[in-house]
């Protein structure tokens, strides 16, 4: 993919990142998490826990032909993949996260500005939390959303994290990957 990449470390002048995103116009998905976890924060990456099955999933379901260690995390946009996070300027366990913490308007900017096929939420938390801002909608499922934000489909991504051991399921995450490439 010849996308351009947008890895800033600052979000409109303000305090800097705790990663950068991954992002550039026209990718197939864009997988939004709460916030970096304590493990990816030491490493300087995203999903590096390892027992996040984040990466085995991608390469799982076909979103990536190879599967990628964490560190390599800025290649996802060689197959038309970006990452972000609700709450960019914070880290930890979605536990010590509050309301506050959850950008919500400049996470739909960023969806408006580079037009991804489909923003995928990783982990129920971070869906539910900017759909009911956005939208309004008190409850929320795993899967394809009825709301768009443009032309952007809305998915929620049950949690790869270890801390998720109980409610792991990867029927959404094929879902997704089925919704961005077809299969023929």
């Amino acid at each position: 993919m010849a996308a351009r990449a947008l890895e800033s470390g600052t979000d409109q002048g303000e305090s800097v990142a705790v990663l950068p995103d991954v992002l550039a116009r026209g990718l197939d998905v864009v997988f939004c998490g709460s916030a970096v976890g304590p493990e990816s924060f030491r490493q300087r990456a995203y999903y590096a826990h390892p027992r996040n099955r984040f990466w085995q999933t991608l390469f799982a379901v076909g979103l990536t032909p190879v599967l990628l260690a964490p560190r390599q995390y800025r290649r996802v946009l060689e197959y038309g993949i970006g990452l972000t996070d609700l709450a960019k300027h914070r880290h930890g366990v979605d536990s010590v996260l509050v309301v506050a913490d959850y950008d919500v308007p400049a996470l739909e900017e960023k969806i408006r500005r580079y037009r991804p096929r489909a923003l995928a939420f990783v982990g129920k938390k971070p869906g539910a939390a900017f759909i009911r801002r956005r939208f309004q909608r008190p409850a929320v499922a795993f899967g394809l959303q009825p709301e768009r934000i443009g032309g952007t489909a809305l998915f929620v991504l049950p949690s790869p994290s270890p801390a998720n051991p109980g409610h792991w399921d990867a029927t959404p995450w094929q879902a997704l990957a089925d919704f961005v490439r077809p299969r023929a």
